[in-house]
């Protein structure tokens, strides 16, 4: 009888194990998603750096980041069905951008040890955080509106939840602005450095209260209306969802490395502004995963999580990611600070008030959406002739 028990316990262990592999491996197929098939860039990116053909390295590895930060969101999607739109939401914001503070992250350590790169360096940190930012609300925001209008004559969502977003946008912008009111009135880079390192523990500590705002004491005034999209059952365990999450950001961890390594070459090679490469291609490949996943569940008519994605990332950037690389670098006497120039700094502000005026009426077609997406090109361009 013991025996028995035990042979039924092992062949359920095993068939739990069988589907987890299922699960995990079918995330990776092309046959059920055609993207996919980038994947082949991995090895491709892996084998150029072991032969020190860095240009074709830093190619493979930006692309092989698209797929993986895509079955980075398809794992957190996942997780979100189980936890409500808000929180739902936050999760996809932290680890859609968890491969741009990778990508930031090594960006910095390898300043720190090469005083060689240090401008460039900086320079593709500082673009790269203005593009994400840029990147989530007019690109990301901007093709779910669009896809979402035209699945959908006029889609609605808490007006509420997305002022408070606005503000803290706003908020940041101020931050951004003030290091370089204080440079051109006569302030040393020394100070410039102080006053943007002291704004950074400011805005760290707003971010704290907004998530205990948002997720704890207001918690009611994020929750979803009813008749918002439909119930969804999830298609994975959220055991593999996890798996998959937590597969898909150590490879994407690796690519960020390999790419990091080779982007000095790529900007000497292809003779490209290192300004169009931080602000334009690194957060295209690296916020893939907001660009899927918020696109998708808006097509789905569920905007409040759409918007929650998109412009949540914002806000995740601008209060949290952009300060904790300027005390990470602090630490390792990488001169990074929020004064990102002019164009930047414009461009992120005048997108701000662009946003909130779209969304302050709770309401979305898809002729906002394509309002957004021309906004976006025409400061890509701008970046580009820099």
């Amino acid at each position: 009888m013991a025996d028995t028990i035990d042979e039924a316990g092992e062949d359920n262990l095993t068939k739990e194990s069988e589907h987890l592999m299922e699960s995990v491996i079918d995330s990776f197929s092309p046959i059920n998603n055609k993207l996919n098939w980038l994947l082949v860039a991995l090895p491709l990116a892996i084998f150029f750096n072991y032969q020190h053909n860095l240009t074709m390295a830093f190619l493979f590895s930006m692309i092989a980041i698209m797929p993986l930060a895509f079955l980075m969101g398809k794992g957190t999607e996942e997780i979100a069905l189980r936890t409500g739109e808000a929180i739902g939401g936050f999760l996809n914001a932290t680890f859609g951008n968890a491969a741009e503070l990778i990508i930031v992250g090594l960006a910095i350590y390898a300043a720190s040890n090469d005083p060689e790169i240090v401008e460039t360096m900086v320079t593709v940190t500082q673009a790269s955080l203005i593009g994400s930012i840029l990147g989530n609300m007019l690109l990301v925001l901007g093709l779910a509106m669009l896809w979402g209008g035209l699945k959908h004559k006029e889609q609605t969502f808490n007006s509420d939840a997305i002022q408070m977003n606005g503000t803290l946008l706003l908020l940041a912008v101020v931050a951004f602005i003030i290091p370089s009111a204080v440079h051109h009135s006569g302030g040393t880079v020394t100070d410039v450095e102080n006053i943007s390192q002291y704004a950074a523990i400011v805005l760290l500590i707003i971010y704290g209260f907004a998530l205990l705002f948002q997720l704890k004491t207001h918690a009611h005034v994020f929750a979803t209306e009813s008749g918002h999209g439909h119930h969804e059952e999830p298609k994975m365990t959220n055991k593999d969802a996890w798996i998959l999450l937590i597969l898909a950001t150590v490879l994407v961890a690796w690519m960020a490395h390999i790419l990091v390594h080779s982007l000095e070459a790529a900007v000497v090679e292809w003779g490209m502004p290192e300004l169009f490469i931080g602000v334009i291609l690194l957060p295209f490949f690296g916020n893939a995963a907001e660009h899927f996943t918020a696109v998708i569940v808006a097509g789905k008519d569920k905007m409040d999580l759409s918007i929650a994605i998109a412009v949540g990332s914002s806000v995740q950037i601008a209060l949290f990611a952009a300060p904790a690389m300027i005390l990470f670098a602090w630490a390792l006497g990488v001169p990074l600070t929020l004064e990102f120039g002019m164009l930047e700094t414009a461009a992120t502000f005048v997108s701000v008030l662009v946003v909130n005026s779209i969304l302050a009426d709770g309401k979305s077609n898809w002729l906002e959406g394509g309002m957004l997406l021309g906004s976006y090109v025409i400061l890509a361009l701008a970046f580009l002739q820099l």
